[in-house]
């Protein structure tokens, strides 16, 4: 029980966001009431509030709060349900931060406003959860809210295509071609709806009739930026639009950044396809990298202070250089089957008497001067590659085949 609400108020509030509420237990109930409580008390990749949930489950977490258990006792409680120390500063801070958003009204509004909007509510124990957010560890979210379709969530095969809001025609063109060549070979494409690279990874995926998925830094209902307002109303039709906070909440720096290791977390390799020195999608490289996945940065020119930090990424970073959608694939599918092997190297007479053939009729005689062989030599080679279909014998000479 979270003080404050009763359970048929929680069971109703929630049933709006969760069409499966009427055959789930209290314990379920109150689990995802706190969970959308939790989505706004703390900020996202607030680690003290992972350990409050992991330690003592959401619902549990929350009351602690809501109670204003002493940071000394509630150390020792966290400490003897996980096993590890955590400090008593770093709670008594939590608590502070915490404070002003301890409203036990607010989370009936976040599910009233979701419903309101047709937006959904994702937890850990969903099958559509992304398998990968398990790596975030303490910074992982309470829960997510979506629009659109979760299960793309889970596809096979998530792709992150991240880059500049200030992109180049060069930028776009090559995010396009790729973007669009992955989403034909079975990706999903993942990335932030942002101007520039993002934006155009998402076109391009739905161009080319694949799944995509937006991470926002805000509220699913606060379309950010506001011009890609239709683009990612698209992209809620034909793929899906998370953010880990609720209804209302407003994009802010700090909230991008944590929004970009959504994006790192949920995709099984992060492609940046082009980034200025001071560009975000850096950070959601940073985030790729730290959590072990590949990482792939497209060249430019080097004249291009908007692909400097994709040349920082290759100089500093070991990320691998892509350039098509084929090698982005081998990122995440290993490399391509090899083709057929390259033709062994030609004998070098052949190799001169194979120039010096011609469409035109030529004789022993022409062939050898030529080529600057001797006649016996140009009738070896000639012997040679007549069986191979390189050249064949007329009435008037020698042609190739």
């Amino acid at each position: 029980m979270i003080p404050g609400i009763d359970e048929r108020t929680a069971r109703t509030a929630v049933a709006g966001v969760r069409p499966d509420t009427e055959a789930r237990g209290s314990e379920a109930v109150w689990d995802l009431f706190a969970r959308a409580a939790w989505s706004g008390i703390a900020e996202p990749g607030d680690a003290v509030a992972g350990t409050l949930i992991e330690a003592l489950g959401a619902e549990g977490g929350l009351v602690a709060v809501i109670e204003g258990h002493d940071p000394g006792r509630l150390a020792r409680e966290l400490e003897e349900a996980s096993g590890e120390p955590v400090g008593e500063s770093a709670l008594r801070a939590a608590q502070g931060r915490w404070a002003p958003r301890l409203v036990a009204s607010d989370a009936l509004r976040f599910l009233t406003s979701a419903a309101a909007r047709g937006v959904g509510l994702l937890v850990p124990d969903d099958p559509a959860w992304p398998a990968g957010f398990a790596d975030l560890g303490l910074h992982r979210p309470a829960a997510l809210w979506f629009l659109g379709n979760p299960d793309l969530l889970r596809q096979p095969l998530p792709l992150a295509v991240v880059g500049a809001r200030t992109a180049t025609g060069y930028g776009e063109h090559v995010c396009a071609e790729a973007a669009s060549g992955l989403a034909e070979r079975g990706f999903s494409i993942v990335s932030g709806a942002a101007y520039g690279i993002d934006g155009m990874a998402h076109r391009a995926a739905l161009a080319a009739g694949g799944p995509t998925v937006a991470f926002l830094a805000g509220g699913v209902d606060r379309f950010y930026p506001s011009g890609h307002a239709a683009l990612l109303q698209r992209i809620a039709e034909a793929g899906a639009v998370v953010a880990e906070l609720p209804c209302g909440s407003s994009p802010t720096r700090w909230r991008f950044l944590q929004r970009n290791r959504l994006i790192a977390a949920a995709s099984l390799a992060t492609i940046v396809v082009e980034a200025g020195l001071r560009s975000g999608s850096l950070n959601t490289a940073g985030h790729a990298a730290a959590l072990g996945r590949p990482l792939g940065a497209v060249p430019g020119p080097v004249t291009s202070a908007t692909s400097a930090g994709c040349h920082r990424l290759l100089r500093e970073f070991d990320a691998v250089c892509v350039t098509n959608a084929d090698e982005m694939a081998e990122l995440v599918l290993g490399p391509s089957s090899p083709g057929p092997p390259a033709p062994a190297s030609r004998d070098p007479e052949q190799e001169r008497v194979l120039d010096a053939l011609s469409t035109r009729p030529r004789t022993l005689e022409e062939l050898a001067r030529h080529s600057g062989l001797s006649l016996a030599s140009v009738r070896a080679a000639l012997g040679v590659l007549e069986l191979e279909g390189l050249a064949k014998e007329g009435r008037s000479g020698w042609t190739r085949g």
